[in-house]
């Protein structure tokens, strides 16, 4: 039996299953669509441990994070320090507010007022962690070696 100009039942058929296949293989060869990058700010304030280091922590700053994927690029500044920036790290409490493990070191000057910055990959569970505030940024100085500043990465 003929249809469409000549072309078989059976033909036509086929034609629909190759161009269905060859458009499914095409969806699946594109990129994945990309999300808008994800801003995250933080408020770096004084966070004493103990009565001892209430008297050497001082100063102030802000940092500012962006997702892209999984990847988190951290910039901020700070001033006011007693004692000269040491070391600058990205940490993990067990909820916003609660201290918590060291994940990456962030550049920092090593001055009582200047920047950090860094750039690293987070795993699947640290994005999601940072989606819940559990990430903070800490700056830590010569007068406070426990750290000095501390403030959560916010949505």
């Amino acid at each position: 039996m003929k249809t469409n100009g000549g072309r078989s039942r059976v033909s036509l058929k086929r034609t629909t299953e190759v161009m269905l296949l060859a458009g499914t293989l095409l969806c699946f060869s594109l990129p994945a669509s990309t999300q808008e990058p994800e801003t995250f700010s933080a408020r770096l304030a004084v966070m004493p441990i103990d009565a001892e280091t209430s008297a050497v922590v001082t100063g102030s700053g802000s940092g500012t994070a962006v997702l892209d994927g999984r990847r988190l690029r951290v910039t901020g500044s700070f001033s006011g320090l007693r004692g000269p920036a040491t070391v600058a790290r990205l940490h993990e409490g067990p909820a916003m507010g609660i201290r918590g493990t060291s994940l990456f070191e962030l550049a920092v000057a090593a001055s009582v007022e200047g920047t950090f910055s860094g750039e690293v990959e987070l795993s699947r569970e640290q994005v999601q962690r940072l989606r819940q505030g559990r990430l903070y940024i800490q700056i830590h100085s010569e007068t406070a070696p426990e750290g000095n500043l501390w403030g959560w990465l916010l949505q």
